[in-house]
């Protein structure tokens, strides 16, 4: 077998913008030949999958797969709505999910075991694709949600809750718990999880929002920790008020249910990507001036 060197490895990767690692192992595959790896990246779908990667992908799906004690979540983006609706796109995300699960939760082993599946995917439908983020939750009981679903099981927000307890009462509160982290989106799971430098942030910004000027050092203080009561109902998934019985907390809820809060997990579909805004007739206009 020829030897693959990093003179071979870079010249393809020239010739057809495929990874450093897709490259070595083409080459791997033939020998050595350099057309002969291009023809094999090809095949795989690698080299157009490569020709899209620099292309936003803020669309897709969002899916929760769970079993036993363990839950992910998952999302799988494409660059527009209209793919996500393909079946193709739906069994790639259903097999990147259960891949997920197999491997509990672990993004750089499932990328990894995915990355061929992805890149022909990528080369059938014609639109660059990614698997972006994964996260794991485990307890007693795992329970899921999913708003806006496009199809059973995925959508634009998905949901998984790790619930720990004996009582019966938890199957009935679980589906209602992840609706309510869907619908209020917490930032944590109790107030011990809040990041102390989170607290001292919005006590500085109350204090400098003048809120508290000229008034006494004991009063003060009783309003900056109203404030940051009013923190943890917003941000903090116990301290919240249960979306369906807003005169309890879900704490409470669950106290009352004889379960206890083991982790959650939540993805809204493309959130914090930069999505292109093009307008043709602007573009058409500019090119004419």
């Amino acid at each position: 077998m020829a030897e693959v060197t990093a003179k071979l490895i870079q010249e393809l990767r020239e010739k057809t913008s495929a990874g450093m690692m897709d490259c070595k192992k083409a080459l791997m595959e033939t020998n050595g030949d350099i057309a002969a790896a291009a023809d094999w990246l090809r095949q795989k779908g690698i080299v157009k999958a490569a020709s899209k990667a620099g292309r936003v992908a803020a669309s897709g799906l969002v899916t929760v797969v769970k079993c036993d004690n363990m839950g992910c979540v998952v999302e799988l983006n494409a660059e527009t709505d209209f793919v996500a609706k393909n079946d193709k796109f739906q069994k790639l995300v259903a097999d990147v999910a259960n891949k997920a699960l197999e491997l509990s939760g672990d993004f750089d082993a499932t990328l990894k075991a995915v990355h061929d599946d992805i890149a022909a995917t990528i080369a059938t439908i014609g639109e660059n694709m990614n698997l972006r983020r994964i996260a794991r939750v485990s307890g007693q009981h795992i329970f899921s949600y999913i708003h806006n679903a496009l199809v059973p099981g995925m959508g634009q927000i998905g949901v998984a809750v790790a619930i720990d307890g004996d009582s019966d009462k938890i199957n009935e509160i679980g589906p209602k718990i992840a609706m309510h982290i869907a619908a209020n989106k917490p930032e944590f799971m109790t107030i011990a999880d809040v990041d102390p430098a989170a607290v001292e942030r919005e006590k500085k910004v109350f204090i400098e929002s003048g809120a508290t000027a000229g008034k006494p050092e004991n009063i003060v203080e009783k309003m900056v920790n109203g404030r940051l009561q009013k923190y943890y109902a917003e941000s903090v998934l116990e301290e919240q008020p249960f979306v369906m019985d807003p005169s309890k907390t879900v704490k409470q809820v669950l106290d009352e249910a004889g379960g206890k809060l083991a982790g959650f997990a939540y993805f809204v579909l493309g959130e914090g990507i930069e999505k292109r805004n093009d307008n043709l007739a602007d573009e058409v206009a500019n090119m004419l001036k």
